[in-house]
């Protein structure tokens, strides 16, 4: 076992669980078992809101300004641990070395933002009659907690720490038992940025401690990333309780391809967006819409994943199971009629034979009633539709239940603008295979890619981890009254 056993994270100390149950960390690269990670009880989570709650009075207090000193700090020892946080990253989850240094460097960035926060949530002020103000601010809401899933060990819980922190709040997460390595490490300097004990908690676990957060009377808002299935769950049990959620669920990305696309420039864009990060990422390009002849440019995407091989540029998947699954969904696709043009099934690598790999993988002529087109796979694979019209492939894109992000590869602005209007997706594309925004603009879907209100990161988070205190005062007697006063 390469590092010692984890340990939850409460108060600023490391403590064991009260449970002796363990599950191992496996290394997706290689098979190697890296250590070991406590299936935590409720009593645990009840330790970890007890210290959140007890730090929450003199953290909330602080002024914002303050507060994002502690961030300033943070994102300095972000981008001092850059190669360490990158490293451990790839270890735990399997991605390439450049696609964690891309990981990290968006934490960064996110946190760049939360820096930011004083400058917007000044709040409003305005005279409302003689003598009489009205007056906005936000207010934290007390502990929060976050449900955080395996494929970014280290973005994923930075959408929502900085700025749920910054804002006041007093955090706990909860990392995928999958990959608890990161989030622990981001504990630490944290506390090394100057961040006051209690403030931010780590509870390991499985589904039981999901149930308990979304349960806990002290818990006032909960954010999960995960699959849709789960997700709904959340959303439902959380809401139940009456707390605050924001649950981001799975995706199925279309790609819609038209004939006057720059051939090559959407044969990259397109093979990098269905295999980056092994296509374990809500954005992944997972469905391609070809309308009209675009046969020349289907070539040139099976030539650039062609290139993508892996153990070099193409990191591993999670696991086994979730191997075995993707070569599942292939092998159905060749099954019920489809072409493989490229095949990533059955892929190894020397010297990392117990590594879970999955090549890159273009199957062509899918139908829409194919698994392959409907579901997330959450791998490196495409599936190819094919219609003669641009209203066909919006057809077959709105009726996807799901709603993260869509794009289309094409030189006519007109018809741009046509499929931005009609795609049901929160984030859009042109010419761009993974349209995540870029701060402040935040990141969310729509239909079943999320259930809440809000989005996870930038501005629109502000709404969701604090709320509105308004206040109208009157000092001056003399001014008289009317209506307003």
């Amino acid at each position: 076992m390469k590092y010692p056993a984890i340990q939850n994270y409460i108060n600023g100390k490391l403590v064991n669980a009260s449970t002796s149950k363990t599950l191992e960390v496996i290394s997706p690269v290689d098979g190697n078992l890296l250590s070991t990670v406590p299936m935590s009880s409720s009593k645990d989570l009840d330790d970890a809101v007890k210290a959140a709650k007890a730090a929450f009075p003199v953290w909330s207090k602080m002024p914002i300004k303050e507060r994002v000193q502690v961030f300033f700090r943070y994102k300095y020892l972000l981008e001092k641990n850059l190669k360490e946080l990158s490293e451990l990253c790839s270890e735990e989850n399997g991605k390439t070395y450049g696609e964690s240094v891309a990981e990290i460097e968006k934490c960064i960035e996110l946190t760049e933002f939360a820096t930011s926060l004083p400058q917007l949530v000044t709040g409003e002020v305005l005279e409302v009659s003689r003598g009489v103000e009205c007056r906005t601010e936000h207010v934290p809401l007390g502990v929060v907690a976050s449900i955080v899933p395996f494929n970014f060990p280290s973005m994923v819980p930075n959408w929502t720490i900085p700025n749920a922190i910054a804002l006041g709040n007093c955090m706990i997460i909860k990392p995928s038992e999958k990959v608890p390595l990161s989030c622990g490490r981001l504990a630490e300097l944290l506390k090394e940025a100057g961040l006051p004990d209690g403030v931010f908690n780590i509870v390991h676990g499985d589904s039981e401690i999901v149930e308990a957060i979304c349960d806990h009377h002290h818990i006032e808002a909960v954010s999960f990333v995960g699959s849709t299935k789960v997700a709904k769950i959340v959303y439902q049990r959380a809401t139940h309780n009456y707390k605050r959620c924001l649950a981001l669920g799975g995706a199925k990305n279309h790609l819609m391809v038209l004939p006057d696309a720059k051939a090559d420039m959407t044969a990259q864009n397109v093979a990098a967006s269905m295999s980056g990060c092994a296509g374990q990422r809500c954005m992944a390009a997972s469905a391609m819409v070809g309308v009209g002849d675009v046969d020349h440019i289907i070539d040139k995407i099976c030539d650039e994943a062609r290139k993508i091989v892996p153990g070099k540029n193409l990191g591993a998947v999670i696991n086994k199971d979730s191997q075995t699954r993707i070569e599942r969904y292939i092998t159905e696709a060749e099954q019920q009629g489809a072409k493989i043009l490229v095949d990533g099934r059955n892929a190894k690598v020397d010297g990392k034979e117990k590594g879970t790999y999955v090549g890159p993988t273009v199957i062509d002529y899918v139908t829409p009633d194919m698994a392959v087109a409907k579901e997330e796979i959450f791998g490196p694979v495409i599936s190819i539709m094919r219609t003669d019209t641009v209203d066909e492939a919006l057809a077959i894109e709105n009726a996807s239940p799901y709603g993260n992000a869509a794009s289309v590869f094409t030189q006519n602005g007109g018809l741009a603008r046509y499929i931005i209007d009609r795609a049901s997706a929160g984030m859009i594309g042109v010419n761009v295979g993974v349209p995540v925004p870029r701060e402040p603009f935040s990141f969310g879907g729509w239909n079943e890619s999320k259930f809440g209100v809000g989005d996870i990161t930038g501005k629109s988070s502000i709404e969701f981890w604090t709320k509105l205190k308004k206040s109208t005062t009157k000092w001056n007697p003399e001014a008289g009254v009317n209506w307003m006063s």
